[in-house]
């Protein structure tokens, strides 16, 4: 028996394995490599922002077209469907850190040309479109990634967590750094500082991460090697039914984040309110998700998972009676901590994943999740036009809390009657 082996036995005798106690989001940061992909994730995130905000910015100035300029941002979501189905064979048939770096060196060339002051607004939201459509598979093979690096245990779930809470972040205080820039900086001239941080996070990812061999380095079509990822994704049941319950809650609850304009005007809160009705539901995840990754096991997080799941929009129904400002703000914020059961799903889904389907199965994931969300801010607009904005945010709290439900008893109904694979917590529940 070798010392690591007696260890984990001595372990398991005294009370709990390592997987039963709580390392907390300071253990990452023990990880060198980790470090890497976190500076390399931060520095991206930022040029992503930068970029979506200078370039609507541009894109009006050049056209004069309100609709051009809207299309830049909905260019972030379209490709992603594209990208995601198509190209998500690349993240397991080439070594990652290549796959990574080269993606990033592909949208610093993007931003690059988009900088040039030769290039014209048809060029500018192709480019936008490039980007969009390699950021799946750049996603996808990072978090693949991190099961290497972390392992395939709890810390992957605390590692996925901590970048989803720079991504949350991001989105309360990018738009508005990104909007400080452009008054000291000219668009291009923010698309310049762009090219620099993916320029940064290639560099970071190619000599912070260890070279990795291709998971499946084989010879099929691309485009037929990522589509049999994806059927073999949705194929499983246990699987199909995990990456659905991460994706339908962020397709409801987007709905208030997108109408939130609207719904200030109904109950006369003003334009100052607009921003606090966009943020409460992302201060609310970011709060739980940190609260669950440093207080909760993961046998605790697994326990609360499923119930969270089938929680966490039913706030949303509190629309029905119109509340003011100060009444749904709660509602927003309770609604954002039920997102912390994505620990709980996150650690379930990737002990499922074979090894050679981890990063098209994980790319397939990131890819619909941004699509979904896109899906969803379609039809808010839609149903808020039909039926008022109270009216569709109350649906999509009783519907999606409806789904939810469903789905969380098929994750169960999956658990007991399908392999195991590892600690679950779901005969807890």
């Amino acid at each position: 028996m070798t010392q690591d082996q007696q260890q984990q036995q001595q372990q398991q005798t005294s009370g709990g394995t390592l997987e039963e106690r709580t390392p907390g989001y300071g253990a990452l940061f023990r990880v060198a490599e980790f470090r890497a992909v976190f500076v390399a994730h931060a520095a991206s995130l930022f040029g992503v922002v930068v970029a979506e905000i200078s370039l609507s910015v541009l894109v009006y100035r050049l056209s004069g077209s309100p609709l051009l300029s809207a299309l830049t941002f909905a260019l972030g979501f379209l490709p992603y469907a594209i990208g995601g189905t198509l190209l998500s064979g690349i993240a397991d048939r080439y070594p990652p850190r290549r796959v990574l770096v080269v993606c990033d060196l592909i949208c610093a060339g993007c931003a690059l040309l988009m900088a040039l002051p030769v290039t014209p607004v048809a060029a500018l939201l192709a480019l936008r479109f490039l980007i969009a459509l390699v950021s799946p598979v750049f996603n996808g093979t990072r978090m693949a990634t991190l099961t290497d690096v972390l392992g395939d245990g709890d810390l992957f779930v605390l590692g996925r967590s901590l970048l989803r809470i720079v991504s949350q972040s991001a989105v309360l205080g990018g738009l508005a750094l990104g909007g400080v820039l452009l008054t000291v900086v000219p668009p291009r001239g923010a698309l310049a500082i762009t090219v620099v941080t993916f320029l940064c996070s290639a560099a970071l990812l190619r000599l912070g991460t260890r070279r990795r061999p291709a998971r499946t380095p084989e010879p099929r079509a691309l485009i037929g090697h990522s589509l049999a990822g994806a059927r073999q994704l949705f194929a499983h049941r246990r699987l199909r039914a995990l990456v659905l319950l991460l994706w339908v809650p962020p397709l409801f609850s987007v709905v208030p984040e997108v109408l939130a304009a609207a719904y200030a005007d109904d109950i006369g809160a003003g334009t100052s309110a607009v921003g606090l009705l966009m943020c409460a539901m992302a201060v609310g995840t970011i709060g739980g998700e940190l609260l669950a990754g440093s207080v909760l096991s993961p046998a605790a997080r697994a326990r609360i998972a499923l119930p969270l799941a089938c929680l966490t929009l039913l706030p949303l129904a509190g629309y029905a009676v119109t509340p003011g400002l100060a009444a749904t703000l709660p509602l927003l914020l309770l609604s954002g901590l039920g997102f912390a059961y994505t620990l709980g799903v996150d650690r379930w889904f990737v002990d499922e994943l074979p090894e050679e389907l981890r990063g098209r199965a994980m790319t397939v994931h990131n890819a619909g999740l941004m699509t979904v969300q896109g899906i969803g801010a379609a039809l808010a607009g839609v149903a808020a036009e039909a039926f008022g904005v109270a009216a569709a945010v109350t649906a999509a709290g009783v519907l999606g809390t409806v789904c939810c439900t469903a789905l969380a008893l098929e994750v169960r109904a999956s658990a007991r009657t399908g392999r195991s694979k590892g600690e679950t917590g779901l005969t807890t529940i």
